[in-house]
């Protein structure tokens, strides 16, 4: 796996994955920054979130879940003091569906958790309390 990180100006940077696509980052105007798009750290909590809900629709479609949607809802603490590394990750799924048991969401999100989300597992092994919960939402039959 490869990236790339090219400084644009101030505090814009265009990265690019190995795959071939595009993000940009800024930072905030009091460093510089035009507020043109996500901040770097921003960046890690979506792919943390990115990684754990792939593993959790996953997880549930080969359960035969009959899952619609998936979002995951973060919310990070970070150090006060330089490095401003995240202390707390909490990590809160919504998912939708009809039919869904609770007992399989719960064991998508656990698996998610403790087996397959690298970034997550990652993140936990570097000292950061990951925490991991859901709500079940049962859609209505039309």
């Amino acid at each position: 796996m490869q990236a790339r990180v090219k400084w644009v100006e101030e505090a814009l940077f265009m990265g690019q994955s190995g795959s071939g696509h595009t993000v940009l980052m800024d930072g905030p105007p009091e460093v510089g920054g035009r507020n043109l798009a996500a901040r770097p750290m921003e960046m890690l909590l979506m792919g943390l979130g990115g990684c754990s809900t792939f593993d959790v629709v996953s997880i549930l479609k080969k359960s035969r879940q009959a899952v619609e949607s998936c979002e995951v809802e973060i919310r990070a603490e970070r150090a006060d003091e330089e490095p401003k590394v995240f202390t707390r990750i909490e990590l809160h799924f919504i998912v939708k569906g009809r039919g869904l048991k609770d007992a399989a969401v719960k064991r998508a999100v656990e698996l998610s958790a403790e087996k397959y989300c690298s970034a997550s597992i990652m993140m936990e092994r570097a000292g950061v309390a990951v925490s991991h919960g859901y709500t079940l939402v049962e859609l209505s039959a039309e």
